[in-house]
């Protein structure tokens, strides 16, 4: 289930990163108005900014979901993992019980 949401993630990324690269910007419609072809496009004389601004707010939705379900899915896998395999840290003021290390015997 995690590799299929990383999958789902990292492809709708991909797709908002693209359609904000294919909006024009703002200063891109004032040559429209002077007979830059706008009726012939394929979208329609309205152009495609109404379109492509919510498909790519879907998309930022979508991929804000994804973020959030990864994190508690990572989350979730952290508790489960919890401390195992490492050893237990001591405390303060605690004694410790192990003997102190000996250096090993050279040969000569």
């Amino acid at each position: 289930m995690e590799t299929i949401l990383l999958i789902v993630h990292v492809l709708v990324g991909a797709s908002v990163i693209g359609l904000v690269l294919m909006q024009q910007g703002k200063g891109a419609d004032a040559g429209a108005s002077f007979g830059g072809g706008a009726s012939q496009t394929v979208f329609g004389s309205a152009g495609a900014g109404s379109f492509l601004v919510k498909l790519t707010a879907g998309l930022a939705a979508l991929f804000f979901a994804t973020s959030l379900a990864l994190a508690v899915i990572a989350k979730q896998n952290a508790e489960a993992v919890g401390s195992l395999g490492l050893p237990d840290l001591p405390t303060q003021g605690a004694e410790s019980t192990s003997q102190e290390p000996v250096a090993p015997k050279t040969v000569d």
